[in-house]
């Protein structure tokens, strides 16, 4: 199982479109997926239509049982290969507790998962964390949590700015998670023909190298459509929609390559095929 932390420290980039098309991708492909929303706004969990749940995120951080995670954790209305932790609109309440048996909670929940998965009880492949934008006790405890941190940013001063606090937040987080490493840097809403954006992006590539993604998603009202519609951008069937579903397909490609499974993955040109 690869888990997945998504995050930046600028709210607005972005970080919950990337969750959604990679769940979105990742179902395509057959890869089982559960997103859980960290963030208190809950958009992933409005965007999936998940069943109603008895429990939600704050209660499995209070209570990381089999139980209580089995009660938190549904099916989405996208299908089968995609379910949701659904979020707590409350969960805000708990960004001030940041010691160090509050940050271990979610990992204690996923290590939970763990053990469901080996019984064969919920046989997850990509658990994606959606973070809120800050640096409080939710987006540590996902870096405790999480083998990948996956930083998203836009081509603006401000969000390349709050790329960098969010990639120096990673790296203080390994004294307590070693495990955890910087998956990428994602350029979300470029617009091509902007001689602004494209110099953001040269920015970008001289702070994180190959970190930034090679392939960057392009602004397309049809991610806005898809996630209105709570629809899965691959099956959202526009032509700005299939453009999208194919940077994500290459995105996929290279978080599941970075998994730590031996789990055969397929070749990037394979993922990168183009959406029917």
């Amino acid at each position: 199982m690869q888990t997945v932390a998504v995050l930046s420290l600028k709210g607005g980039v972005g970080k919950t479109t990337v969750v959604l098309g990679l769940a979105s991708a990742a179902m395509r492909r057959g890869v089982r997926t559960l997103v859980v929303d960290l963030d208190p706004q809950c958009n992933a969990t409005a965007a999936l239509e998940p069943e109603k749940t008895a429990k939600g995120l704050t209660d499995v951080l209070a209570e990381p049982s089999p139980e209580v995670l089995r009660a938190a954790v549904t099916g989405s209305s996208w299908g089968d290969q995609v379910d949701v932790l659904v979020g707590s609109e409350d969960a805000e309440n708990l960004n001030g507790h940041t010691d160090g048996d509050h940050l271990s909670r979610l990992d204690d929940a996923l290590s939970e998962l763990d053990d469901l998965i080996a019984e064969g009880e919920l046989p997850y492949q990509l658990v994606l964390l959606d973070c809120p934008p800050s640096l409080g006790r939710l987006t540590r405890s996902a870096l405790v949590a999480a083998d990948r941190a996956l930083l998203v940013t836009e081509p603006t001063i401000f969000a390349v700015s709050g790329v960098q606090r969010a990639f120096e937040a990673v790296q203080a987080e390994r004294t307590t998670n070693p495990d955890l490493q910087p998956l990428g840097v994602v350029v979300n809403r470029v617009r091509p023909r902007s001689h602004e954006h494209q110099y953001r992006i040269d920015e970008l590539r001289d702070i994180f190298g190959p970190l930034v993604m090679p392939v960057a998603l392009p602004d397309r009202l049809a991610v806005q459509q898809a996630q209105g519609a709570c629809m899965p951008i691959h099956q959202w069937g526009t032509p700005g929609a299939r453009e999208v579903a194919l940077a994500f397909n290459l995105i996929l490609a290279r978080t599941l390559r970075a998994s730590r499974t031996r789990r055969p993955v397929p070749e990037d040109e394979d993922l990168a095929e183009e959406v029917e």
